[in-house]
């Protein structure tokens, strides 16, 4: 047998280290956008996005153009890579929250 607490906080802390390195990898993503493309830096509102100033409607522009693939056709490789990997970040975190989640559920009954 298995005990379902061990499994939680496994996962939770699995999950925890997912998305320290999912911001990290952001803030990479931002730093090599301020280097090549500077317009695209100021539409994701690149110097306030881990601010609490920062806007939220620019930041979410971040994530739809992760999400939607929109970064396929940019001229840096070096950008359309690091947009890919989060993009497969971004789905293993939710993923992972997902898991908390039934853990959670499991724990309480």
């Amino acid at each position: 047998m298995f005990s379902t607490t061990a499994l939680f906080w496994a996962v939770c802390l699995i999950c925890i280290i997912n998305i320290i390195r999912y911001f990290s990898s952001l803030r990479v993503l931002l730093s090599i956008l301020r280097e090549s493309d500077p317009m695209l830096y100021q539409s994701v509102d690149g110097n306030g996005f881990f601010k609490t100033s920062g806007q939220f409607n620019k930041q979410f522009r971040l994530v739809r153009y992760i999400n939607s693939q929109g970064y396929i056709n940019h001229h840096n490789s070096d950008i359309v890579l690091l947009c890919e990997r989060m993009r497969k970040q971004f789905i293993l975190t939710g993923i992972l929250c997902g898991v908390v989640l039934l853990c959670l559920i499991a724990i309480m009954l």
